[in-house]
C-alpha cells in the first residue's frame, strides 16, 4: 500500500511541477483599487489555499451548529450555558 501512495505523490508532483513551468506568464488580479501582478500558477495555488481555509471555516461552523442542536435536544429542560 505504501508505493501506491508513493506513486500517487509522485504523480501529483509531476502535474504540478509541468502545470508551473507552462504557467510562468504573468496576470494581474484587481480587487477594487488594489492589484496585484503574479504567475498565473502562484495565483491559482493562492486562490486554491484560500478555499481550502474557507472550506475548513464552513466546515467547523457546521460541526458547531450541529453538535449545539444535539445537545439541545439532549438536555430539554437544562439551561443553557
Amino acid at each position: 500500500m505504501r508505493y501506491i501512495y508513493i506513486v500517487l505523490i509522485t504523480i501529483i508532483i509531476t502535474l504540478v511541477v509541468l502545470f508551473t513551468l507552462q504557467n510562468l506568464q504573468s496576470v494581474t488580479a484587481t480587487f477594487y483599487t488594489a492589484s496585484i501582478t503574479l504567475p498565473l500558477s502562484a495565483l491559482i495555488l493562492l486562490i486554491y489555499v484560500l478555499g481550502m481555509v474557507t472550506g475548513g471555516f464552513v466546515v467547523s461552523l457546521l460541526r458547531a451548529i450541529i453538535q449545539g442542536a444535539t445537545k439541545e435536544r439532549e438536555y430539554p429542560d437544562k439551561p443553557v450555558r
